[in-house]
Formats: C-alpha cells, structure tokens, sequence
C-alpha cells in the first residue's frame, strides 16, 4: 500500500474508530452469522482476522476458536478493538499492526483467514489476496465479505461515487467475477457464496464517516440529482429532500487454497 493511500486510510478510519466499535450494523447480522458458519464447518484452531477495524469479526471468532489474530493498518482502531474484545472477557485475542500487503506472518500458519467489509478500502486487492493465501494452510478457507460492484457501468459509476464522497479511503468495490477471478489467480477456489443487502441508516452511516455539513448536503445533492433508476436500484427511502435510508449489496465467498 502506497504512503498516500495508507495515511488516507488513516486519517479517515482510525479518526472513527470508537464509531465502528459502536456501529450496530457491524456487530451482528445475517452477513455476520453466515460467516461464522462457514468458520464453524472448517473448525480451524487458528483464525487471522485482516482489517478488524472494530473487532466484531475477530471477537465472534474468539467464542468458538482456540487462538485469534486481529491485524489492521491504524493503530486507534487496534487500541479500539483491544478494548472492546477484553471488555467483553476475550483478552486472549492478538492485536497486530499490519498492511494487508505485508502480513508479518509464516507461510500456511494459519486454518481460516477473515475481511469483513474492507477489502474496499485496499489499494490494490491482488497483492492483498497473495498474502492471504500464503498464509492459510493447504485446503484452508479465506471467508471474505465486501460491498459487491455493480454490472450496470451507470449503476457502478453512481455508487462509487456516493462511497467515494462519503469515504475519500474508499477504492473500488468488485463485482463477483472480478472477486473469482482474482481469487483464482492467487490458488483460491470459490467454494460457496451469498448476497445479501444490508440497510444503511443514512444518518448514521455519514456521521460514521464524520462528514462535515457542506460535504454531507453535496453528497445528498448527488443522489437526489441522479437518475430514479440509480436510486431505485440501491433502494433510496427519501422523506421529501431528506435521504432516510439505502441498501449495500454485500457479497460473501468461501475459498478455499487449492
């Protein structure tokens, strides 16, 4: 990951650090729970969590699995997660300052490999999917969660730039065959997958992201100037002017190294 791209990520995550601690829509969920399943059925004794950001992924894992290892870029967002796994009576969990690019780990040292709604922020994702595969074992699962990318280039163009906007950190969301694809040039199989859409309170969702007042009112500009179909596609609630809601889809693989 280059400098730029690494002090953007940052700058803009690590600032909101206690947010995604707090944030419910990371805390649980159906996305969550399918996870944790597919963690389950391959009963790995070691878990590498990249990019915990809040923690929630790392600690759901920590309840059924011997040793756990949480790694992200920001160091407030690591302090954050520590706190919040040992207040919730995990403190065995470990806490590792990483680029997913570089992860200080030996090859094949561990059983499951977890990103849960990150691999957005990635600068590039091939360099990161090299990583997480040298370090799962043979036959080992990465269980891997994101905002999927649309197949209408007008539908793309508009929700990238409403997640741009939103998080300048944020790169690009891949579609499912992009995600194959990239997968299989690393020695990873797609083994099983879901969508799902998830709601995002508007409100919530932009004060996450600590918008100032002048970028939150350009964004929502944005969105009430685009096309119905664009709206329509992501399920945009309005009340009037005011935006009230969207939906994500979110995209889960299994795979598994060949």
């Amino acid at each position: 990951m280059t400098d730029a791209h690494a002090r953007s990520v940052r700058a803009q995550v690590g600032a909101s650090a206690e947010a995604y601690v707090q944030s419910a829509g990371h805390a649980a969920g159906e996305d969550l729970e399918r996870l944790l399943a597919w963690g389950r059925a391959r009963g790995a004794a070691r878990v590498l969590d990249i990019a915990t950001g809040g923690g929630h992924t790392a600690l759901a894992f920590a309840r059924f699995t011997p040793s756990v290892v949480a790694t992200d870029l920001t160091l407030p967002m690591l302090d954050a997660a520590r706190r919040f796994i040992a207040r919730a009576g995990f403190p065995g969990v470990r806490f590792v300052a990483a680029d997913v690019e570089a992860l200080p780990f030996r090859e094949e040292s561990f059983g499951v490999v977890t990103c849960r709604v990150a691999a957005h922020h990635f600068r590039e994702l091939l360099p990161a999917l090299r990583q997480v595969a040298r370090v799962l074992r043979r036959g080992a699962s990465f269980l891997v969660e994101d905002i999927l990318g649309h197949d209408d280039p007008e539908l793309a163009a508009f929700i990238q730039e409403v997640q741009r906007r939103r998080d300048p950190s944020h790169v690009r969301s891949f579609r499912a065959l992009e995600w194959t694809a990239f997968l299989r040039a690393t020695g990873l199989t797609v083994m099983d997958e879901a969508v799902l859409e998830e709601a995002r309170d508007w409100a919530d969702w932009t004060g996450r992201a600590r918008m100032s007042d002048e970028a939150k009112a350009s964004l929502e500009r944005v969105v009430l100037d685009a096309p119905a179909r664009c709206r329509e596609a992501f399920r945009f609630e309005l009340d009037g002017e005011r935006i009230v809601s969207f939906s994500d889809r979110l995209l889960l693989l299994r795979a598994d190294k060949d």
